[in-house]
């Protein structure tokens, strides 16, 4: 199961919005108290004089490189300098946008105590590489550019996150074994890939289980699913396939999904016997 979403989004821009017109604001104070013109200020830097109107009223991005030569020229003592790492972050997270469609599961899992994975076909999204992920994204029909491609691995990188969380939630995943056999990349990306998930086993809040292949009676054969309990709040189910994802919350429906989730639990590996296989595989690699 893939997720294309990702934590951010309309908050991210605002909050991205108010930074620039902060920065907008020092701009123009100490251009004024340096007593120069807007026009001034852009022939000296290279600048046309209405990007300089558009950066003090915030309506543009302003760059790492304007603001260390407007630093210097108007003397800011690193004022402006040292907004670049603020810039950066806030345009980073304006551009970690997640689709309407996604923001309830988003939240959900951003304030999640427990994730119950059951992936049969791909890794959940938590548990890429961003070479896997990026090798995901390019062999999509229809062809995605690269741009969103790019936009996409960020936004599944920003979600892994939630792993390392504190207080840091309890993570259960089943993957089958098929899953793990199929090269998704080049053999080096799917090496990464198997040494990721044996690192990610290691974490006290993880546990990581695989369903062999021999699993003579299956009770995951109806599809994939994640179950998430967030803070002191009901479990909750999610299904996604085909670009199709639905938020269960139905109490019957997601019991059923638990009691097929503990079931699917007790047919899988455990968790050191499946760490051990998925060390063969890569001794086999």
């Amino acid at each position: 199961m893939e997720l294309d979403g990702a934590i951010g989004g309309d908050d991210d821009s605002e909050e991205a919005a108010d930074l620039f017109r902060v920065i907008g604001s020092q701009l123009r104070l100490l251009r004024e108290r340096a007593g120069l013109t807007q026009r001034e200020v852009g022939d000296r830097l290279g600048y046309s004089e209405d990007l300089i109107r558009s950066l003090e009223r915030g309506r543009r991005t302003p760059q790492s490189k304007f603001l260390d030569a407007a630093d210097d020229l108007l003397e800011a003592g690193g004022l402006l300098r040292a907004a670049k790492e603020d810039v950066a972050r806030a345009k980073a997270r304006a551009r970690v946008r997640h689709p309407a469609w996604f923001k309830d599961y988003a939240k959900l899992e951003a304030d999640a105590v427990e994730l119950s994975y059951y992936s049969n076909h791909t890794l959940p999204g938590l548990f890429q590489t961003e070479a896997h992920a990026r090798a995901l994204y390019a062999m999509r029909k229809p062809l995605l550019d690269d741009e969103l491609i790019e936009q996409r691995v960020a936004a599944r990188l920003t979600r892994q996150a939630v792993l390392t969380n504190r207080p840091a939630p309890m993570v259960i995943c089943v993957i089958e074994e098929t899953v793990l056999r199929r090269p998704i990349g080049e053999w080096d990306v799917h090496k990464e890939q198997l040494d990721e998930l044996i690192r990610l086993g290691r974490l006290r809040n993880v546990e990581l289980q695989v369903m062999p292949l021999d699993c003579s009676e299956h009770a995951g054969l109806g599809g994939p699913f994640i179950l998430l309990t967030p803070t002191r709040k009901p479990q909750v189910g999610y299904l996604e396939v085909q670009n199709i994802s639905r938020l269960i919350t139905d109490p019957e429906e997601v019991r059923i999904l638990a009691a097929r989730y503990g079931r699917i639990r007790s047919q899988a590996l455990t968790p050191r016997k499946s760490s051990a296989l998925i060390e063969r595989l890569l001794k086999d690699q």
